[in-house]
């Protein structure tokens, strides 16, 4: 899989890139990633990636010349204009980075690590020209609601979620499976043991239909200052440690994530 960063400071992704699963995804060729700085693509001598915006305002925004010549160059053929545009690649997404886009989810990382490339712009300064937004990019993301420097962090992030689906990225592949927010989650954490009745009036409806996040992890020692591991995971009885699993992962999400099991399921007070 390729993945494509357009960025005014291409010096930025070479520690990000260069540790952990990412960098081992690089060096076995399962991934292929290439940093495009924008600055090769403006025309005068001082390179000159933005200007003021129209009708006034705080900030610069980021031009769309240069933004279309890179992702053209790197697409290796045009995106048409307003007389008329070819159909998008499939297999090909162009995202751009914007607190304004989409709130990225675990679901667009599947989505992703289904496709052959993926093309990020990274927005600086007050944003973009809001034509790269509607007729360059495929799709327009955020990671929350809170406002960064660019979008050079929040493209690593989305790059780090897809490599780490891709087939053959991690040395366990169900850890990509028993985690939080991942859609079969629920399931694996309640295969091994009984089912708890259905919760109603707080959780919105039956659990099983909601997202939940990871269960609670302990290692060795069994007791750390007082502190001691739940005996339930140390007794040896696998269904019973399902059983907790999926019940402490309720509780965990409910506690610290009520959205996820629906706009009523607050933590008790």
């Amino acid at each position: 899989m390729r993945f494509d960063l357009v960025t005014i400071f291409p010096e930025f992704f070479a520690g990000p890139l260069d540790y952990g699963i990412v960098r081992r995804a690089r060096e076995t060729g399962l991934i292929d990633v290439w940093v495009q700085d924008l600055r090769v693509f403006t025309k005068d001598r001082h390179r000159t990636v933005d200007d003021r915006p129209f009708g006034g305002g705080e900030g610069m925004v980021l031009k769309p010349e240069p933004l279309f010549e890179a992702v053209e160059a790197l697409l290796g053929h045009g995106v048409g204009d307003a007389a008329g545009r070819p159909a998008p690649e499939s297999k090909t997404a162009v995202v751009l980075m914007s607190a304004a886009g989409k709130l990225f989810k675990q679901e667009a990382a599947r989505r992703y690590a289904e496709l052959d490339r993926v093309i990020f712009i990274c927005g600086r300064y007050e944003g973009v020209d809001e034509r790269v937004a509607e007729h360059l990019a495929t799709e327009e993301v955020s990671i929350g609601d809170f406002i960064l420097s660019g979008g050079e962090l929040p493209a690593m992030l989305i790059l780090d979620a897809v490599t780490r689906l891709l087939p053959g990225a991690l040395g366990n592949e169900d850890s990509a499976v028993n985690e939080s927010f991942s859609g079969s989650f629920y399931d694996v954490v309640a295969a091994g043991g009984a089912n708890p009745a259905p919760t109603s009036g707080k959780s919105g409806g039956d659990v099983n239909s909601k997202m939940f996040l990871d269960y609670p992890h302990y290692t060795r020692p069994a007791e750390f200052r007082g502190w001691v591991v739940p005996e339930v995971l140390v007794g040896g009885n696998h269904a019973e440690v399902a059983k907790w699993r999926r019940a402490a992962a309720l509780e965990k999400t409910r506690r610290n994530r009520p959205d996820l099991l629906g706009r009523d399921a607050a933590p008790a007070e």
